[in-house]
């Protein structure tokens, strides 16, 4: 019987394509997403809808949630058409290759030079191992690789901090392992001296002791005294060479500078190991998905100038290279950035539309750049993984592709917020140049020597999406205000989705999870 149904499977594949084939798997319960543990979500059965004739969804927006939204509604055999301002999928999954150009609202125009197999994703850049994400991947035959998130040879820079690590470039080993020394000695100290007496057992003490000497590196004597944890020069090598341990910083030193802060960031529920991208880039996901939803079924270089409920459906005008179009439906998913939503004429409820408006933007920045030898590698022994400094590139994306080739392209700072901003207002050779600058206070000279090209992006002048992301300030109650509980439903039959929708802002997780709930509530109206 299984091989009956493979059999079948492929044979449609064959015939109507990737698109077919997964609606088809829908319909029989066997697509993979289907089994995803968070939120739950069982994929549409077509058969329901043939008792109630098949509607048609207009999707607003070609981004990650709209592209789900599309898809998933395809295998419950409903027909849709996606709107979608740009000449590709995707809207902020965003992957710069060679050849690509981009010109943004302050008219910016840049191409990208990048060689053969070089790339930056613009946009999203790591998937955690537990998003929904992940089974996309899988289910559309997404190859997936490890994201190097934290890679312990990576470098930390702090300063204008107080004491001898000011402007000092650190291995993020030394400082981690330094951190929890000196954490573990003083509160084996205390321990000792009777200070957690009312709230320990004198057995509970002795673990957590234990405990600590096992964490921090201590000794008997509950001192730190650094050791192989932090690394060694010379390393330990053959025959007599056992190794000499670093010797630790100065513990006023350590935590004045503010260097071990950094280590919260490995136990962020989105951030923690293992993470993954895909193979050759990010968009990877949404050409994907787009191949699924079919070409006939998306409509690019189709800006949305318009969208209104009607007596009996939507209608939504769009520009396109052959001028102004309108297409009707019965449904419509506005999966747009609110803020651009808001602006767009509607007959939406004011209140509707003050709560699409009523977001607050995150700016982020990137630039990508490809150097003509992997010197992070050759000279530094770093293979992925992120240096972070206080400086205006927040951090440095080591690539986690391309180990040991001739070439490799650097994520030469991921910013947001001011400094974001501060690199948005300048040329994309102005941003280059700062950002080597910048650079050279870690790696010294050859981080501006061998450089093949440059490519930056700044989110808050990037047509169709004015923001790296959106979030709901506590002055509208956040995701708990009437404007955002607002959006969770229908407006006649107009209906809302996108990430930040969700409790996942930020992430593709978010986008898809939340357009996997409006599919639901969709079919939920229709099958009433």
């Amino acid at each position: 019987m299984t091989q009956t149904r493979r059999g079948f499977l492929r044979n449609v594949g064959i015939a109507g394509g990737a698109g077919v084939m997964f609606n088809t798997m829908g319909a029989l319960g066997l697509s993979p997403a289907a089994s995803a543990e968070t939120p739950p979500f069982t994929p549409l059965d077509r058969s329901g809808l043939q008792r109630h004739g098949r509607k048609k969804v207009i999707v607003m927006g070609g981004g990650i949630a709209g592209l789900t939204t599309a898809y998933e509604l395809l295998k419950g055999g409903y027909s849709v058409t996606v709107l979608e301002g740009r000449n590709r999928p995707g809207g902020r999954n965003w992957t710069v290759r060679g050849g690509d150009t981009h010109t943004d609202l302050n008219g910016r125009t840049q191409r990208a030079r990048f060689s053969r197999d070089q790339y930056m994703n613009a946009g999203p850049g790591r998937i955690p191992q537990m998003h929904v994400t992940i089974d996309y991947c899988r289910e559309l035959g997404v190859p997936i690789e490890v994201f190097t998130n934290q890679n312990a040879d990576a470098f930390l820079y702090r300063e204008n901090v107080p004491g001898a690590l000011n402007g000092v470039p650190v291995r993020q080993r030394a400082v981690k392992a330094d951190a929890y020394g000196y954490t573990a000695e003083l509160l084996a100290k205390a321990t000792d001296q009777g200070a957690l007496d009312a709230e320990l057992t004198p057995e509970d003490k002795e673990a957590l002791i234990s405990y600590l000497r096992s964490f921090g590196a201590i000794n008997s004597a509950n001192e730190y005294v650094g050791g192989g944890r932090r690394g060694y020069d010379p390393q330990p090598g053959a025959h007599l060479e056992a190794g000499t341990p670093l010797p630790q910083y100065d513990i006023s030193d350590l935590f004045r500078s503010t260097l071990g802060n950094y280590f919260s960031f490995e136990m962020g529920f989105d951030q923690a190991m293992m993470m993954f991208q895909p193979v050759g880039g990010m968009d990877r996901i949404a050409y994907a998905l787009a191949a699924a939803v079919g070409i006939r079924n998306v409509r690019y270089n189709a800006e949305i100038v318009e969208y209104r409920n009607t007596t009996d459906g939507v209608e939504v005008l769009y520009r396109g290279p052959e001028g102004t179009r309108k297409v009707s439906g019965d449904f419509a998913v506005n999966t747009m950035p609110p803020h651009i939503a808001a602006r767009i004429p509607s007959n939406l409820p004011a209140e509707v539309v003050t709560a699409l408006g009523s977001v607050s933007k995150t700016n982020a920045g990137k630039i990508g750049i490809e150097y003509e030898r992997r010197w992070w590698e050759e000279d530094f022994r770093i293979y992925g993984g992120i240096t972070n400094a206080n400086t205006n590139v927040g951090n440095v994306w080591h690539p986690s592709y391309g180990y040991n080739g001739r070439r490799g392209t650097m994520i030469g700072y991921y910013n947001t917020g001011a400094n974001a901003n501060f690199y948005g207002a300048l040329t994309p050779e102005q941003r280059f140049r700062e950002a080597v600058t910048q650079g050279k206070k870690i790696f010294g000279d050859v981080y501006g020597e061998k450089v093949h090209s440059h490519f930056s992006q700044d989110w808050a002048s990037a047509k169709f999406s004015e923001a790296a992301w959106v979030g709901w300030p506590s002055a509208v109650g956040g995701q708990t205000g009437a404007g955002y509980q607002s959006l969770l439903g229908p407006t006649a039959n107009i209906y809302f989705a996108g990430d930040h929708l969700s409790h996942a802002i930020a992430w593709q997780h978010g986008a898809m999870t939340s357009a996997r709930a409006t599919v639901a509530q969709i079919h939920e109206r229709v099958m009433a």
